[in-house]
C-alpha cells in the first residue's frame, strides 16, 4: 500500500462555491453551506508530475498521491497510454495518442471489466470509511460492473439498480458476492428510471448514495487518464478528447491537469462528444433549449452516454470546465460511430465500445473541419475496450439479478420500486435475525 497509510487521509476536500473546507469522511458529497449547487473539490499536498506516483505501486494506484483514498487495493490495473501514428494519419492527425481502458493484452491494457469506470469505482472504495453502508448506485451498465466486480473482490455492500439492457454488459470471471445486491427495472425502464429509482433506494436506513459526479473519487479517480498521459507525453496534451454523459471523466480529467500545469500554462482543451439523438450537454452548451424527447433514450448507439441530468450548471461543473478550457461539445450518429468502431478495429486491432466510437468519429469530424489542427498533440481517451476480446479470451460468468421488477411506467414507478426493494430488504432481515 504505497503511498497511502490504511485510514489515513492525506488530502482536504474543498468547496467550489464558497471555499469552506472539509475533512473528509470518505461519503461527503456536499457542501453544507447556502448557496448555488457546487461541486466539492480536492486539494492534494503534493503536486507536479513528478508527486504523482506513489513508488512501488503500479496501475491505478501508482497516483495514490493524487487519490481521495484512504487506503489502496493490490493489482488493480490503470489506463494504458500509447501513440497511435497509423489511427492519427487515418483521421488526418501527426500527433495523436491514445489512453485506452479496456483489455487489450498486447498493450499491457486488463481492466476487469473494460471500461474506465473501473478507474471509478476502486477510488470511490478506497475512499470510504472503515465500516461503510451499503452504496447505492444507478447505471446504465458499465458503473454498475465496474462496481459489482470491484465490490465483490473486495466484499464492500452495494445496491446497484439497471435497465434490462444492462444485463448484457454484466459478466464476470466468477460469480457476484452476496453483498453485491443487482436491481434489475426490467420493461421499458431507461437509465433515467434507474436513477430515480437509486434517490429513493438511497433513504433507506443503512444505505447512502454513492453520488455520482459529486463524489470527488469518482472524478479524481477517472482523472488518472489525464495523469498517465503527462506520464507518457512527460507534458499535458493540448486537446483532450472524450464521449461523455454526464461529464464527469471530463470535469476529473480538467481538474487533474490543473494539478499538474506549471503556472501560466493553458490547460488541455476538452472537446466532449455526445450522441445523436441524445445530445443533452450538446444542447445545452449551445444554448438551444431544445429537449429529448421521451424516447430517444433508446435511440442512441452509445447508451451509455444517456445522462438526463448531466451536471451542467454547476459551480466547478460541465459549464465551467469547457470555458476554463476554451472547449467545446460535438456531436455525431450512430452510422459515423459505428464506422469508427470498425476503423479503430481494423486499424489497431482491437474492438472498442460505442462511446469510444462516438468520441472517434467525433475527432475526425473535428479535424476535417477545421477545428482541430493537424499538429495538435492529442489525446484521445477510449473509454472502453477490448470486450469481444475478453470474452474470446476468458470464460465468463452472467450476473444473475437479486431482484427483477417489471417496470410500470412512469407515474410512480420509482416510489413503487423502493418499496419493493425494502420489502424485499426487510424480509432477509427478519430471516437473518431468526437465524440467530
Amino acid at each position: 500500500m504505497s503511498g497511502v497509510r490504511p485510514g489515513t487521509r492525506h488530502y482536504t476536500v474543498v468547496c467550489s462555491s464558497c471555499g469552506t473546507r472539509y475533512e473528509d469522511d470518505g461519503l461527503l458529497l456536499d457542501c453544507s453551506g447556502r448557496h448555488e449547487p457546487a461541486f466539492l473539490r480536492t486539494e492534494y499536498p503534493v503536486y507536479g508530475t513528478s508527486g504523482t506516483r506513489a513508488g512501488g505501486d503500479t496501475g491505478l494506484f501508482r497516483h495514490a498521491p493524487l487519490l481521495p483514498v484512504a487506503r489502496t487495493f493490490p493489482d488493480v490495473p490503470g489506463p494504458v497510454v500509447h501513440r497511435a501514428e497509423r489511427l492519427g494519419r487515418r483521421i488526418g492527425l501527426d500527433r495523436l495518442w491514445i489512453a485506452f481502458n479496456g483489455y487489450w493484452p498486447e498493450r499491457g491494457a486488463y481492466l476487469p471489466t473494460c471500461t474506465f469506470k473501473d478507474l471509478e469505482a476502486y477510488t470511490v472504495l478506497g475512499r470510504l470509511p472503515a465500516d461503510p453502508p451499503v452504496l447505492v448506485i444507478p447505471s446504465a451498465g458499465n458503473t454498475a460492473a465496474a462496481f459489482a466486480w470491484a465490490a465483490t473482490r473486495h466484499r464492500v455492500p452495494c445496491l446497484l439498480v439497471v435497465p434490462a439492457p444492462a444485463l448484457e454488459r454484466m459478466r464476470f470471471p466468477a460469480p457476484l458476492d452476496p453483498c453485491v445486491r443487482l436491481v434489475v427495472l426490467d420493461g421499458t425502464a431507461t437509465y433515467s428510471d434507474a436513477i430515480a429509482c437509486a434517490d429513493l433506494l438511497a433513504a433507506l436506513p443503512g444505505h447512502h448514495a454513492e453520488g455520482g459526479s459529486r463524489n470527488v473519487g469518482r472524478r479524481d479517480g477517472l482523472g488518472t487518464v489525464m495523469l498517465a498521459a503527462a506520464d507518457a507525453l512527460g507534458r499535458l496534451p493540448e486537446t483532450y478528447v472524450q464521449a461523455v454523459g454526464s461529464g464527469t471523466g471530463a470535469i476529473g480529467a480538467h481538474e487533474a491537469a490543473g494539478r499538474l500545469r506549471a503556472d501560466g500554462e493553458a490547460p488541455p482543451r476538452l472537446l466532449m462528444c455526445q450522441n445523436a439523438p441524445f445530445a443533452p450537454l450538446y444542447e445545452a452548451w449551445r444554448c438551444t433549449g431544445a429537449a429529448a424527447p421521451a424516447d430517444r433514450e433508446h435511440e442512441p448507439l452509445a447508451r451509455e452516454l444517456t445522462n438526463r441530468r448531466p451536471p451542467f450548471g454547476v459551480r466547478g461543473g460541465v459549464r465551467d470546465v469547457l470555458t476554463e478550457s476554451g472547449g467545446d461539445v460535438l456531436c455525431t450518429d450512430n452510422v459515423a460511430a459505428l464506422a469508427a468502431m470498425a476503423l479503430f478495429e481494423e486499424v489497431e486491432g482491437v474492438d472498442i465500445e460505442p462511446g469510444a466510437g462516438v468520441a472517434l468519429a467525433a475527432l475526425a469530424d473535428a479535424v476535417r473541419t477545421g477545428r482541430v489542427r493537424r499538429d495538435e498533440l492529442v489525446l484521445l481517451n477510449v473509454t472502453g475496450g477490448g470486450r469481444v476480446r475478453q470474452a474470446h479470451d476468458l470464460p465468463l460468468v452472467p450476473a444473475r439479478p437479486w431482484l427483477r421488477v417489471p417496470w410500470p411506467g412512469i407515474e410512480q414507478g420509482p416510489r413503487a420500486v423502493a418499496e419493493q426493494v425494502a420489502r424485499e430488504l426487510s424480509g432477509l432481515a427478519a430471516v437473518a435475525e431468526g437465524a440467530r
